[in-house]
């Protein structure tokens, strides 16, 4: 009397399936590694113009960022900026949302740039004739930074940008009204 074991070989659809499996859990695999970030900052921004009102004013920001490619990230934000002009006389107040695109050639460095919706709002004076008026344009900017990690899910991020403005259509004189500005920023980076 003797006993046949057969051992069935996986058809071609079953081999097939299970390589869709596995590609499918290591794709998983590679999103978790990637996961995204949140990043609020503090910043510092300058008037890109020359003059007596340039000086350094703090910003705020929150940006969410995570990779699209290998070396490639993409960054929604929203800030906060507010400078003086006019010797007091006149308050800038903007809110950008920007959208970016940063080349990452290793983990801790990142550069690129993106455009920006930009919502600035011109207080003016009691001492000057002219209404208030808000202004919305689109703009550009360039910059990069760089990534410090301070734990497995967390890094402080050190940024910098140049943002290039149209000019405002308000009854000022251009040199007062130059838009263009540079930002740095320190931010905390949180994967999640």
């Amino acid at each position: 009397m003797s006993i046949h074991i057969r051992l069935a070989w996986p058809g071609r659809a079953a081999i097939a399936r299970m390589a869709m499996l596995g590609l499918m859990a290591s794709t998983i695999g590679v999103s978790i590694t990637r996961a995204a970030e949140i990043i609020p900052s503090l910043g510092i921004t300058r008037s890109a113009r020359p003059g007596e009102d340039d000086r350094a004013q703090l910003s705020g920001g929150l940006a969410v960022r995570g990779a699209i490619l290998p070396l490639l990230e993409s960054e929604i934000g929203v800030a906060y900026r507010s400078e003086s002009r006019l010797g007091g006389d006149l308050k800038v107040r903007t809110w950008p949302v920007t959208a970016s695109l940063w080349l990452t050639p290793i983990a801790s460095l990142y550069a690129g740039g993106g455009v920006g919706w930009y919502h600035t709002t011109f207080d003016y004076g009691s001492t000057l004739p002219l209404e208030d008026e808000t202004d919305q344009r689109f703009g550009a900017h360039l910059g990069g930074g760089l990534r410090v990690p301070l734990a497995s899910a967390a890094a402080l991020d050190l940024g910098g940008r140049y943002v290039f403005l149209t000019s405002p259509r308000h009854p000022l004189p251009a040199n007062t009204s130059q838009p263009d500005y540079w930002t740095t920023t320190m931010g905390l980076a949180i994967r999640f």
